[in-house]
C-alpha cells in the first residue's frame, strides 16, 4: 500500500516552533506572575497592560493616551474600521491585500477600491488620482513585507502618502506587523512617525515577534481617536488579556524580545532564500520578488495558469500553498502566496520539489 507524503505547508503566516523563544517566554511568564500578579490575573481597562502600553508608548515616542494594546492586530483592526467606517465609505486597499481585511471591509459595507501594489509598494500616482476624484474615508496599507506579496513600501511614497493623506483629508491605517522582520535593506520610518496632524493610526503586533499565540496587537492613533475606541473596546471586553500582556512586558523589558527576532530573521532569510532557489529549480516560470524580511512571496504565474488549479494539485502531493485568487477584488487567478516560515529548510527543498511536479501536471 502506497505511503502518503508527509505533508507540507506554505499556507500559515507564523514562525515554526524552533524559532520560538519557549525559554524566554516561561521566564517572563515567572516574572510576570511574581512581579505583578495583581495586575496580571485582575480584570484590567479597556486600553490593555499599562506597563505595556508605556513601553509601546516610549517605542513609537508618543503619549501613553495615544496607544491602546488588544487581543492581537486583528481585534484592533476590527475597532479602527468599527469607528472610522461606514458603510458606503470608499476605502482604499492595495492589489492584492490581506483577505482577513478585504472580508472585514466588505461586512462593513465600505466601497473598497484596489489600487495596484508595485515592488517599491502602492502606485501612488494611481492612488492620487482616485482620491482627488472621490472622497476617501480610509487608505489601508501594509508597508513592511506585505501580506500576502512580501513587498514594501519606498521611505519616497510613505513621505508622498502622508502628504497626500493631509491634503485630501483621509485616513492612513499602517498596518505593520512585520516590522520587527527585516533580514536585508534599509528599514525605513513608519508613516506614523511622517504624520504631524492624525494621517495616520498605526497597528502592529507580538504574535509575529513573540508568538502566535500571545495575541497581543497594539494600535497608536490620535488621542481622540484611541479614546473612542477604549469606549468600544469596553462595551466589548471589558479588559484584554491581562496574563498575555503582562507576559510580553516582561520579555520586551527583560532583553529576551531582542534576542528572539534576531533568530528569527536568521532563520527567515535562510528560508526565504532556500525557497527562492527552489522555485527558480522546479517552477521556472514563476515570476517573483525576493523578500527582505517577512513571512511571504507573492508568485505571479505565465498569463492562462490557472493557480486555483495548482492549490488542488499541490494539495494531491501534500501540499499546501493559498490562493492568490483570495487577496483580490478581480477574477484573476495566476497567482500564489507562499510562507516560508513555518517551514524548515528541507521541508522548502522538498515542498518546492513537489510543487514544480504538481505546475507541470496542469
Amino acid at each position: 500500500m502506497a505511503t502518503e507524503p508527509a505533508p507540507i505547508s506554505f499556507a500559515r503566516g507564523a514562525p515554526s516552533l524552533d524559532i520560538i523563544d519557549v525559554e524566554g517566554l516561561r521566564a517572563a511568564a515567572d516574572r510576570a506572575f511574581t512581579n505583578d500578579p495583581a495586575g496580571s490575573f485582575a480584570y484590567g481597562t479597556s486600553v490593555g497592560y499599562k506597563p505595556l502600553r508605556a513601553w509601546i508608548a516610549d517605542r513609537h515616542g508618543v503619549a501613553e493616551d495615544q496607544v491602546l494594546v488588544t487581543n492581537g492586530s486583528m481585534q484592533a483592526d476590527a475597532f479602527l474600521f468599527e469607528t472610522l467606517v461606514s458603510a458606503g465609505d470608499t476605502v482604499v486597499v492595495e492589489r492584492p491585500s490581506y483577505d482577513r481585511t478585504l472580508l472585514s471591509l466588505k461586512g462593513r459595507g465600505a466601497d473598497l477600491r484596489a489600487v495596484p501594489l508595485e515592488e517599491d509598494g502602492v502606485d501612488v500616482a494611481a492612488l492620487t488620482e482616485l482620491v482627488r476624484a472621490n472622497p476617501v474615508a480610509l487608505a489601508h496599507l501594509i508597508p513592511n513585507f506585505q501580506n500576502p506579496a512580501g513587498y514594501s513600501l519606498s521611505g519616497d511614497k510613505r513621505r508622498a502618502l502622508v502628504e497626500l493623506a493631509r491634503e485630501q483629508n483621509f485616513t492612513i491605517f499602517e498596518d505593520d506587523p512585520y516590522v520587527e522582520l527585516r533580514f536585508s535593506g534599509e528599514p525605513q520610518p513608519t508613516m506614523l512617525s511622517l504624520a504631524t496632524g492624525g494621517e495616520v493610526v498605526y497597528a502592529s503586533s507580538f504574535s509575529k515577534t513573540v508568538c502566535p499565540g500571545i495575541r497581543v496587537g497594539y494600535l497608536v492613533g490620535e488621542a481622540d481617536i484611541i479614546a473612542k475606541i477604549a469606549k468600544l473596546a469596553t462595551g466589548t471586553y471589558i479588559s484584554p488579556n491581562m496574563v498575555a500582556q503582562s507576559i510580553v512586558n516582561e520579555f520586551v523589558r527583560g532583553g529576551s524580545f531582542d534576542t528572539s527576532i534576531e533568530t528569527v530573521k536568521t532563520a527567515l532569510a535562510e528560508r526565504a532564500q532556500r525557497l527562492c532557489d527552489g522555485l527558480r529549480e522546479h517552477v521556472p516560470d514563476a515570476r517573483f520578488v525576493e523578500p527582505e524580511g517577512g513571512y511571504f512571496l507573492w508568485v505571479d504565474l505565465p498569463e492562462g495558469v490557472d493557480g486555483d488549479a495548482l492549490f488542488d494539485a499541490a494539495a494531491a502531493r501534500g501540499v499546501q500553498i493559498v490562493k492568490g485568487s483570495d487577496f483580490l477584488l478581480d477574477d484573476s487567478k495566476n497567482a500564489i502566496r507562499l510562507a516560508y516560515s513555518g517551514v524548515t529548510p528541507e521541508e522548502i527543498d522538498e515542498g518546492a520539489r513537489r510543487l514544480g511536479e504538481a505546475y507541470r501536471s496542469l
